[in-house]
């Protein structure tokens, strides 16, 4: 017997090591940064009842100021994709970083209800600002193999740190709701320092960049190479969209689950607490499966796992119909948690691979403005759905749109195999990219952005599975 904990340990620590081994040093640095901003995200978790319970403000009013919140994140992914493909990765994550800081600091102190507002829009335009910056950085330090694997520990990370800040902030806000705020700038405002001190610039340079001001192709080829790669560029990208449009659904319906959820409970007479028992083995969940369930699914056919994952989203979802007590909404977040954790970090690979090498902040940017319309648009459909038709009738719209989009992801994925070439080969427009079109290896990203090269270089090939 005595045996069997010594296998039992080295089976757990080669897990371990698949889990996380291989990964560069600067990649970890910036998932350190996304824990500690995470572990500090109380504003978002608790600004309704500060405005409501603290400064005594109407629901109505705190809904205006919620929906301005997400709107701010609506444009800023945008805004802050372009910023990440044109200054940097770096000085787009550090401008977001500390406006965040500053904009949730000023939040705690403003009192006129227009000036909340206000305020409370620069802070969701702040704080999803950070997000297309994050993403473009892990896609150039992480070579494509170990990506599906880099963005999963990243969402781990993020969902490890929201279920800590969460319990915290309940703790601080009994206290303070002024320390609330202002702990999460700080938080923030060490983030920055951190990206500031240990994260190398990640942007690849541009061909026109290397050749230097004497080269026939400097300047001017650069600046070509921005016209080609712009928002007018994402946009005609037929294929990119209907990913952006594809991901907007599934959003969709992972919200429903914080803002759909505890109405339709509420209904049939459930309580608060009984609510955060069904949502919590949400957060407890991703925490405990993310790393192993990422180890099993890479090396697997994305488009498959894209459309199992989207069928159970929707089937959890659709199990609320059914639903008359408290484990048996238990076990439908769990049914639609499985689908949330294999379908994440599997599309923001497809993303990736999708997104020319000098526009991936722009495709990232955009990609994350699903998320953010889904935040902004999630509680106006779900609360519209249950006031008119009931929430049998949400719960059952949820599950044939979890079926439409797996349908759509099949169809994508087919037509991708058919026509698609890798990450980094095909060029935003025009002609195919210079062989050397993913920039030299320079500086502390240099290995990644090597093995990169080295797959931008060769023709077309076929997808491999690791990419996507």
């Amino acid at each position: 017997m005595s045996g069997v904990p010594g296998l039992a340990l080295r089976s757990i620590g080669r897990g371990l090591s698949e889990s996380v081994g291989g990964l560069p040093r600067a990649f970890w640095w910036l998932w350190t940064s996304t824990l500690v901003n995470r572990l500090g995200s109380f504003v978002a978790t608790f600004l309704a009842l500060y405005l409501t319970v603290e400064r005594g403000y109407s629901a109505s009013y705190a809904g205006l100021v919620g929906a301005l919140y997400g709107a701010g994140g609506v444009v800023a992914s945008i805004g802050a994709g372009v910023l990440t493909d044109r200054l940097g990765r770096r000085p787009t994550l550090l401008l977001a970083q500390l406006s965040t800081a500053a904009s949730v600091a000023a939040l705690s102190l403003v009192t006129h209800p227009v000036a909340i507002a206000a305020v409370a829009g620069v802070v969701g335009m702040s704080t999803a600002g950070s997000r297309p910056a994050v993403q473009a950085m892990i896609a150039d330090l992480v070579r494509p193999e170990d990506r599906v694997r880099a963005f999963a520990l990243n969402y781990w990370a993020i969902n490890l740190g929201f279920a800590i800040s969460s319990t915290a902030a309940g703790l601080i806000a009994k206290y303070s709701y002024h320390l609330l705020f202002f702990s999460e700038a700080a938080m923030v405002l060490a983030c920055a320092v951190l990206v500031f001190v240990k994260l190398p610039e990640s942007r690849p340079e541009r061909a026109g960049q290397r050749r230097g001001p004497g080269g026939a192709d400097g300047a001017g080829g650069a600046a070509e190479e921005d016209r080609r790669v712009s928002l007018w560029t994402v946009l005609r990208d037929g294929r990119f969209m209907t990913v952006v449009g594809l991901s907007l659904l599934v959003a969709s319906l992972i919200q429903q689950g914080f803002v759909a959820l505890p109405i339709a409970m509420g209904e049939q007479g459930f309580s608060s607490s009984d609510f955060g028992l069904a949502i919590a083995a949400n957060g407890l969940l991703i925490v405990l499966i993310q790393l192993p369930v990422t180890r099993l699914i890479q090396g697997r056919d994305p488009g498959r796992i894209l459309v199992v994952s989207t069928v159970l989203i929707g089937l959890g979802f659709g199990l609320n119909a059914f639903a008359g007590s408290v484990p048996f909404y238990v076990f439908a977040v769990v049914v639609w948690t499985v689908g949330e954790v294999v379908n994440t970090p599997t599309q923001m690979g497809l993303v990736v691979r999708l997104s020319p090498v000098h526009g991936r902040g722009r495709y990232q940017g955009m990609y994350s403005m699903s998320w953010a319309a889904a935040n902004l648009t999630a509680p106006l459909v779900g609360g519209f759905v249950i006031q008119h038709f009931g929430s049998t009738a949400l719960w059952t719209g949820s599950a044939a749109v979890g079926l439409v989009t797996a349908l759509g992801y099949a169809v994508l994925l087919r037509r991708v195999d058919d026509g698609r070439a890798p990450d980094g080969e095909r060029p935003a427009d025009g002609p195919r990219a210079p062989r050397d079109g993913a920039g030299a290896a320079h500086g502390p990203a240099a290995e990644a952005r090597a093995g990169e090269r080295e797959r931008v270089t060769e023709p077309a090939a076929p997808r491999t599975d690791s990419t996507a």
